[in-house]
């Protein structure tokens, strides 16, 4: 397996004597300022992990795009968007976002199998780089759309490659049997259609075969059977000039096994000897993981007799993924002590059974106040959240060197109605 051990993916949280800190601050200070749950983000991590990964292709034509799915948030985004980077998006909402926090319209990539044509209007009006097509109807959509607007529309067509990876099943995106892309058949056919369009302008290629992948090999697989599609479609005399290889790099999660870019660019590069296009990625997860951790303080223990829970104000409406993909997430105190570990199911307040953030873990020993840090919590935390049990949604706060940041702000009990009304009107 091609990979890099990193000996601390969170170098920017540290110990100072029994205090965490993350860059300047002291995550207790934060978290008496501006309560719990509270996320957390270290914009010196982001940007090492955006230039770690910039520089490892710095020899050919690139741009990294961030995947705003993994975290949207304006403040965040901007620190990446200061950086360079462009931005791989998938709704009309993540456009907006995307261009008020800075990234130009130029350097903006739309995926997603379910593009509205509003949305398409809208980003055609933005002049984005180009529109990753995921099926022959949303192909047609567009062409409408660009010939009404009279704006030629630059087209990629997203390729399902059907290249195994070892991931979980959930966020697979490259099997046939995933939702994404078309077949290599049927993106011949397309881009055949799309270049006899006056309206279309064919521009590149793109496929992306899933997330947390620790592996760079898939990523070589998928390389060659796009660069043979572009054979032959320039026998057709269409030639390509963006080659989008999606994101999907991994973090270390579970221990210190964390993908690296340098490989991948070893993996991809000298298939690509001296050929004219610019290679494009769309990285989320490796950009901001490790960079961000979730506040959370212990309310009470429970033991019944056969296990222990601690139960913590922060919950699955804050932090899905483990409900979801059972995934992995260190917990660390922010205190060090003597106490020994504890070995607990870490719980929230939700009427869930599956409401937790950690099952069977060795925790320290907890008392009710005690203030915890969820780590790697910087994509696909508050971006996935809710309000689910109409819990206010978690504050956010960036820090940068000595400075604390609150990039959003904590819902209120009044957010949490706004914009419901009872039957005839009154709010």
């Amino acid at each position: 397996m091609s990979e890099v051990r990193v000996r601390n993916p969170y170098e920017t949280f540290r110990y100072v004597g029994k205090d965490l800190f993350v860059e300047g601050r002291r995550l207790a200070d934060l978290a008496a300022r501006w309560g719990t749950p509270l996320y957390v983000y270290s914009a010196a991590k982001i940007r090492a992990q955006f230039r770690r990964f910039d520089r490892a292709f710095a020899a050919v034509p690139h741009t990294v795009c961030y995947a705003l799915k993994a975290n949207s948030n304006l403040g965040v985004v901007n620190v990446l968007a200061r950086e360079g980077a462009g931005a791989d998006i998938v709704s009309g909402g993540e456009l907006a976002r995307a261009l008020k926090a800075g990234v130009p319209a130029a350097r903006i990539v739309f995926s997603g199998v379910g593009k509205t044509e509003p949305e398409m209007v809208a980003a055609l009006k933005a002049g984005i780089l180009m529109f990753n097509i995921e099926s022959a109807e949303e192909l047609g959509a567009l062409d409408r759309v660009a010939a009404r607007l009279r704006r030629a529309a630059p087209v990629s067509v997203r390729v399902n490659p059907n290249v195994v990876v070892d991931t979980h099943h959930h966020i697979t995106t490259g099997r046939a049997e995933n939702k994404f892309g078309v077949s290599i058949g049927e993106a011949e056919k397309l881009y055949r259609w799309a270049a006899q369009r006056p309206w279309l302008r064919v521009v590149g290629l793109q496929a992306h075969i899933g997330s947390q992948l620790l592996d760079v090999r898939p990523y070589g697989e998928t390389l060659d059977k796009l660069l043979a599609l572009m054979a032959r479609l320039e026998k057709a005399g269409i030639f390509l000039h963006v080659l989008d290889l999606g994101g999907g790099l991994g973090v270390a999660y579970k221990n210190d096994r964390s993908a690296d870019p340098a490989a991948l660019a070893r993996e991809l590069l000298p298939r690509l000897k001296n050929r004219n296009v610019r290679l494009l990625f769309e990285p989320g997860r490796f950009l901001v993981a490790e960079a961000g951790c979730l506040l959370t303080r212990v309310l009470y223990r429970k033991e019944p007799g056969h296990k222990n829970f601690v139960i913590v104000d922060a919950a699955m409406n804050d932090l899905a993924r483990p409900a979801l993909y059972d995934a992995h997430h260190p917990i660390w105190p922010t205190r060090k002590s003597r106490g020994g570990s504890y070995v607990a199911d870490v719980v929230g307040p939700i009427c869930e059974s599956g409401d937790y953030l950690a099952k069977a873990r060795a925790v320290p020993r907890p008392k009710a106040g005690d203030l915890w840090a969820v780590m790697a919590a910087g994509a696909y935390g508050f971006s996935m959240s809710s309000q689910y049990n109409t819990r206010p949604r978690a504050a956010e706060v960036l820090v940068d060197g000595a400075k604390a940041h609150l990039i959003r702000r904590r819902e209120t009990l009044a957010d949490l109605t706004r914009g419901e009304s009872l039957p005839g009107g009154r709010p």
